[in-house]
């Protein structure tokens, strides 16, 4: 039996708010919203009541046998599907089954088959859902009011059938919706689950894209001036290749952390790769042993700035750089980072040619962006193209 549908859907994209509540969480309310097992016994529980009642309604019933016995074999048959097979109009199985309760009841007030109503009653509200067991509650209540108004001597034992079925109704309303409110707050946790996987995934992606793409164009320059330069000057293109291989042995450490982050335990003694504003002068210098023409001027008091927000800076400042070194080798590059009153203003500003400006890159940048509260553009502007990074931060205990 089918409780509620999937709640999981698709991770929205990093930084973005998923605006979905526990109430907006789908639960099947034309099924009971307990476990399985307890459904089950609640329906062997129900008809067995049910029967129950039908038994001593029919053994009471001393003067019309038939009339009880036909009363009872239609609210079995009404009944016994009701509780066992789910049917798809359980109002209509209801309402029949209740005709069956009438015809034992024979309009006494004090038969103790008007119980089997009562348990009809909680059954509709359990299972078929609060709207359809409001419903019937709504339709026994004016039953036991057609009932004693049939009665020539107005028996008030009518009352207490009335006020049963209603507060059997409430009760059992309130407890499905608390058993709905606990599949909600399960299916809306496995929900976080599921988006937090996706989001670290798309975290551990971006780290492993940031640092293979730039280690791999860092090192393809350095294997370039190698090549041009082995056969005039071999001194030179041994230093190129040299700064290629210590690149290509940082980036595997860098990789090996970032991997360890998919592990339940710690990645043998490696700590994830955090590199934060502090190492932005070595980063440019690593351009530019590689041939790069790239400046870096640094304005304000880059040490306030907290660790995740520097962590965003170099990641948005390398990616740019692999970028204008791929797309425009040749083209001088400046890198400018000012950081004061609270927020780090980041240009990187390529002599290169405009470009379309799409790719997973520029996404990275944008999704790092906006997981620190900040936004990041690219597009053309200044000396050809401009990635312009705007990210609020708290300066960190202990800084002027």
């Amino acid at each position: 039996m089918t409780r509620h549908r999937e709640a999981s859907r698709p991770c929205p994209p990093f930084g973005r708010r998923c605006r979905r509540t526990i109430e907006k969480v789908p639960v099947d309310r034309a099924t009971f919203p307990g476990p399985a097992p307890l459904a089950r016994l609640a329906d062997r529980v129900g008809l067995g009541a049910f029967t129950v009642f039908l038994i001593i309604g029919v053994a009471s019933d001393l003067g019309h046998p038939a009339l009880a016995a036909t009363g009872a074999v239609v609210g079995l048959l009404a009944g016994a599907p009701l509780f066992l097979t789910r049917p798809r109009f359980p109002l209509g199985y209801a309402v029949v089954a209740t005709a069956g309760v009438v015809m034992l009841g024979d309009g006494q007030s004090f038969d103790v088959v008007w119980f089997a109503v009562l348990v009809l009653s909680a059954w509709c509200v359990l299972f078929a859902g609060s709207p359809a067991g409001l419903t019937y509650g709504a339709a026994c209540v004016l039953l036991f009011v057609g009932e004693w108004l049939l009665d020539v001597q107005r028996n008030v034992g009518w009352a207490p059938w009335t006020a049963a079925v209603t507060v059997i109704v409430l009760i059992t309303a309130l407890v499905r919706h608390e058993f709905v409110l606990v599949e909600q707050l399960r299916a809306a946790q496995a929900d976080l689950a599921e988006r937090s996987r996706a989001e670290e995934r798309n975290r551990i992606a971006r780290e492993l894209h940031d640092v293979i793409a730039h280690s791999l164009t860092v090192s393809l320059l350095h294997i370039t001036s190698a090549r041009l330069a082995v056969e005039h000057d071999p001194a030179d293109a041994s230093q190129a290749l040299a700064e290629a291989e210590r690149l290509g042995r940082q980036s595997l450490t860098e990789v090996r952390a970032t991997m360890g982050l998919l592990r339940a335990g710690p990645a043998d003694g490696i700590a994830a790769p955090v590199p934060g504003a502090g190492q932005l002068a070595q980063l440019v210098q690593n351009v530019r042993d590689a041939g790069a023409d790239v400046s870096l001027d640094i304005k304000g008091d880059i040490a306030a700035v907290p660790a995740t927000t520097g962590s965003t800076i170099y990641r948005i400042v390398q990616e740019a750089l692999t970028n204008a070194t791929r797309h425009a080798p040749s083209c001088p590059v400046g890198v400018r980072v000012v950081a004061r009153r609270g927020r780090a203003e980041v240009d990187v500003d390529s002599a290169g040619p405009p470009t379309d400006g799409s790719g997973l890159g520029l996404a990275s940048m944008r999704e790092r962006a906006r997981a620190v509260g900040g936004t990041c553009t690219a597009g053309p502007g200044g000396r050809g193209w401009v990635v312009h990074a705007s990210l609020p931060f708290q300066p960190e205990l202990g800084t002027p």
